[in-house]
């Protein structure tokens, strides 16, 4: 029960980044690269503010294992942001999730793990749900650079998660892929050459990097040497959906059949899945 609730919250963390990144960019004007960047510099500091005055050792910063974390933090958060200067909210999320999907399923296979019949049947029930949720309505093209760059975001996040699952220490290793993630993402933003700041953006950007990213990304590999790493991937299909259901309460979108039938197969999915873990 520990450990579900935690998840939830995780979850719950992860969808309020994507309701927070929607009011900063869309509402607030801000630029999607320097969103990132402050998110990132925020979620750094909140970070090392709790790491410095414990006791315990200090995160090896110089480590292969370390640098692959940034890297793969940085794949995400740039590949995120450049995306949706082109995709919409919806495509966008059910690229990233489906990718994501595909990516952890596939390394759990390659690495002789078995999967239960039961999670195979809950990740296609949960993933048609998502489907069901987000597909783009009409004949609206594809924009190439944004699903390619979502694509990469999908695999940056799926290796982050695949790499957390043997971290003993959540919060020290994730102060130190948030510290080398800054560079990257701050050399990108400049790259880009491309910049607006808002101060109500700029404070929406660091609530999400101090709270829901860096210690909600803290709590993530607390809670992922728990999970079997094909779970740890459906459960994330819960995001969008939580991230949905947040816009009706608090920004007055509206509560349509679609979106029930999707809750409802997206979280069928997902309990289908916990039954094969039982």
């Amino acid at each position: 029960m520990k450990l579900f609730l935690l998840t939830a919250l995780t979850m719950t963390a992860f969808a309020s980044n994507s309701l927070l990144n929607r009011i900063g960019v869309a509402e607030y004007g801000m630029h999607p690269l320097d969103f990132a960047v402050i998110r990132v510099a925020a979620g750094a500091l909140m970070l090392w503010a709790l790491v410095l005055p414990r006791r315990a050792a200090y995160p090896p910063m110089r480590t292969g294992k370390r640098l692959a974390g940034a890297v793969a933090l940085t794949m995400y958060m740039l590949g995120f942001s450049w995306a949706y200067i082109s995709l919409d909210a919806g495509l966008g999320a059910l690229i990233l999730f489906g990718v994501l999907q595909v990516v952890i399923f596939g390394w759990a296979v390659m690495g002789g793990q078995r999967v239960p019949a039961l999670r195979w049947l809950g990740a296609a029930i949960a993933l048609a749900g998502l489907c069901v949720l987000l597909w783009p309505s009409g004949a609206a093209a594809v924009p190439l650079g944004g699903a390619i760059a979502m694509s990469i975001a999908a695999v940056g996040w799926a290796a982050y998660t695949l790499l957390g699952r043997g971290e003993t220490d959540a919060l020290g290793v994730s102060a130190g892929n948030f510290l080398l993630c800054l560079p990257f993402v701050l050399a990108g933003s400049i790259l880009s050459n491309s910049h607006a700041m808002t101060p109500r953006g700029v404070l929406v950007a660091v609530v999400a990097g101090a709270v829901t990213s860096g210690l909600g990304y803290a709590l993530w590999y607390r809670v992922l040497p728990g999970l079997p790493s094909t779970l740890a991937g459906i459960a994330q299909l819960s995001v969008p959906v939580i991230a949905v259901a947040a816009g009706v309460l608090l920004l007055n979108e509206p509560l349509t059949l679609r979106l029930i039938i999707a809750s409802a197969l997206v979280l069928s999915g997902i309990g289908v899945s916990l039954l094969a873990r039982r």
